[in-house]
């Protein structure tokens, strides 16, 4: 493997693949020349053991591997303690000698030797450095910020949002105590990045997505790489539902549970960096959840026209006046009795 596949990675199309070969391998179904098959798939590209080692490890954390055959996974990587088995393939084991008890698709090749090295020399750089103290990271109404993470990562906070970020030498946990943010993470195949935000758990090694943190839901679009996302707390005795999402999809987490994965684009999930609103066909109750992240005194929906959808470009420059063109779209009237909160509802004819 040369310096330049290492830098490329994985394509979007070789980490599904290595989804699909994961659940294929969980299956009680699997036959011999299954496994020949994904010994042949993981011989014919380095990339497709980097992106089967990725999967392999957001899906190991989740419990999806659980009951994977990972003793027969690839025999080819299988020492024994017996050279006659080295010089006759036929006569090969299928189970690992005395002292091994890696999972076999961890003994062979050169990209998990390299995920090994850059992981160790991750770890003595992080040891050679004092512990980070833990970080908080808040903007106000109005403002938006980009910070910078010890780890080389990026994160842009939208307005009224606060973030607090503690690393360890294991680990890179954050949580979004409210907001929106948008997360590019350095890979770091040694130490997983997670998010945790309201009823949904994040969890990436190197990638780029969006975490919309609303009362009722929290909303995960994905812009690039591959995110683990599941869910906080569930019923006592029950899994916590997970899914992987992939480039241009999006999620939503409540207290009930994952939504449906849906289609997405870097357009609509992060309009909001570019001092934009985008909604299609979007219901009013909550396209006001997201503009009142921008407005001093919050706009609510009555119960007779939440259900309205919106569509349309709204600016943020003035979010009172984006205000007012939402309800003269919807022919609504904006009641303001209230100081502490404006009213949209059906105009009375």
């Amino acid at each position: 493997m040369n310096l330049q596949e290492v830098q490329k990675g994985p394509t979007e199309d070789q980490l599904d693949q290595a989804c699909a070969w994961i659940a294929r391998l969980r299956s009680d179904s699997v036959s011999d020349a299954d496994r020949r098959a994904f010994a042949s798939w993981m011989s014919d590209d380095s990339a497709n053991r980097q992106a089967f080692d990725e999967m392999a490890e957001l899906w190991g954390d989740l419990g999806a591997l659980s009951h994977m055959p990972l003793n027969e996974l690839y025999p080819e990587s299988v020492p024994t303690n017996e050279t006659a088995s080295v010089k006759n393939p036929s006569s090969r084991k299928t189970e690992p000698a005395s002292g091994w008890n890696l999972p076999q698709w961890l003994l062979g090749g050169g990209a998990v030797a390299a995920c090994l090295t850059v992981a160790l020399w991750v770890g003595n750089q992080w040891l050679q450095q004092a512990p980070a103290s833990q970080q908080v990271y808040a903007t106000a109404v109005g403002e938006t910020r980009t910070v910078s993470l010890a780890d080389g990562s990026q994160v842009q906070l939208n307005t009224n949002s606060e973030l607090v970020v503690t690393f360890s030498r294991d680990e890179r946990r954050t949580q979004l105590l409210r907001g929106e943010a948008y997360f590019d993470v350095a890979r770091q195949t040694a130490r997983p990045f997670t998010v945790a935000a309201g009823e949904a758990n994040i969890r990436v090694l190197g990638t780029q997505f969006n975490v919309e943190r609303n009362r009722s839901n929290t909303r995960v679009s994905v812009t690039g790489g591959v995110v683990a996302v599941s869910e906080a707390r569930t019923a006592s005795g029950l899994q916590p539902e997970s899914v992987k999402l992939t480039r241009n999809q999006k999620v939503s987490v409540t207290g009930s549970g994952l939504s449906d994965i849906s289609r997405t684009s870097a357009d609509e999930a992060l309009d909001w960096t570019r001092g934009q609103l985008v909604f299609d066909r979007t219901p009013l109750s909550e396209a006001l959840e997201e503009l009142n992240r921008y407005l001093n005194v919050p706009a609510a929906a009555a119960p007779t026209v939440g259900d309205r959808t919106l569509s349309g470009t709204f600016e943020l420059a003035d979010p009172e006046s984006t205000l007012s063109a939402i309800a003269t779209a919807l022919d609504l009237n904006q009641d303001q009795s209230d100081p502490n909160l404006t009213l949209l509802s059906p105009k009375h004819k």
